[in-house]
């Protein structure tokens, strides 16, 4: 574990308190330092709804459609609202009735990355969150204009500060 306080790294998986400063690590985490987000702090790394036409596919289904698809393909993004945190994905849906799915970040146990090529030439991606959460296991943030790969990371970083803020300890069992 490290100390969210000094970042001095102790031996015991869940200590009370820091070898080097000897602060209790809620004293830790509600002075730390400069740079580091107090606990209930969030920053938001992501707001926003999914690209319209988010690939070379979609671009060739509005051209043989004459445009009536891209009505579809708007709507259909309207209908969808993403916010990232450092702290929690929160998923939005829908147009009349609105359903609104939180998945914390430190239940996430694996990320992939999509980046096929007509995303990739329309500048947007998709990433698949595998959690520990029994609503919802897996969360896919589709269609997204944005550094797909520096959301990624951050949210990846912030995973892994959620996961010992909340002294959890993924565990890989195997199955028979």
């Amino acid at each position: 574990m490290i100390c969210p306080y000094c970042g001095a790294t102790t031996k015991d998986e869940h200590p009370k308190f820091c070898p080097s400063c000897g602060k209790t690590l809620e004293q830790a985490l509600a002075k730390a330092p400069a740079g580091v987000l107090a606990p209930g702090q969030e920053e938001t790394f992501f707001e926003g709804h999914p690209a319209a036409i988010g690939s070379i596919g979609a671009v060739l289904v509005v051209i043989l459609t004459v445009g009536l698809a891209a009505i579809y393909f708007w709507l259909k993004a309207r209908g969808t609202r993403y916010r990232i945190t450092s702290q929690r994905v929160i998923v939005e849906t829908g147009l009349f009735g609105k359903r609104v799915d939180q998945l914390d970040l430190y239940r996430i146990v694996d990320f992939v990355v999509e980046r096929s090529f007509g995303q990739r030439v329309m500048g947007t991606g998709s990433i698949t969150v595998d959690a520990m959460d029994k609503t919802s296991p897996i969360t896919r943030i589709d269609g997204i204009r944005t550094n797909v790969m520096g959301l990624y990371e951050r949210m990846r970083a912030a995973a892994e500060v959620e996961k010992q803020r909340h002294l959890v300890r993924p565990m890989d069992l195997e199955r028979p």
